[in-house]
């Protein structure tokens, strides 16, 4: 598997997408990323689930631990995307939530709009994505990690049918104690 810690990433872009992830490539191959486009055309981009759905096939396959997906609103790449198994994709519109859905939430592909994310803002959401991890920032936080990855792991592990079965709740759900919120965390 490509990882990110050494500096690799797939990225895929629709017709609308297409010129922020060419600006958001761009600013990650001069930051020594690289990066595997798989759509280097904007001329023959597929449809944006078409794109979402390749994206997502390469995190199922374990080729790259992460992905950025790039549409006109960030919503159907995501949505197809978040399709595919093993697929945790988040669609982010700032910073702090494209830092967030990896620390936290442990997302593994960054949906991003261009009808409403300038070039600037894009790499910088790509910076937060991709050079941070799952806990960073929350060190701290006692039972933290524990409660995140309990969300992630029921997430991962998702069963709709036993799910129903079990009268719409989780089946072993999974516990954790979340202590007090660290003075000073901003998000």
């Amino acid at each position: 598997m490509k990882l990110t810690r050494d500096r690799h990433v797939v990225v895929g872009a629709d017709f609308a997408g297409y010129p922020l992830k060419e600006a958001v490539k761009e600013h990650l191959q001069e930051r020594g990323w690289t990066v595997h486009d798989l759509t280097p055309s904007q001329e023959d981009a597929p449809m944006y689930h078409r794109v979402g759905f390749m994206l997502g096939a390469q995190i199922a396959e374990r080729r790259f631990e992460k992905a950025l997906a790039f549409c006109g609103s960030g919503m159907g790449i995501h949505v197809a995307a978040s399709k595919v198994p093993h697929v945790h994709a988040a669609v982010c519109e700032s910073v702090p939530s494209a830092l967030r859905a990896t620390t936290a939430n442990n997302c593994n592909l960054l949906a991003m709009g261009a009808f409403y994310i300038a070039p600037r803002l894009g790499k910088a959401m790509a910076d937060a994505f991709l050079d941070h991890e799952f806990g960073d920032g929350y060190e701290d936080w006692d039972g933290f990690a524990d409660y995140h990855r309990i969300g992630f792991d029921e997430c991962e592990n998702f069963d709709y049918g036993a799910y129903r079965d079990n009268g719409f709740e989780v089946v072993n759900p999974g516990e954790a104690v979340l202590g007090d919120e660290p003075r000073g965390l901003a998000f």
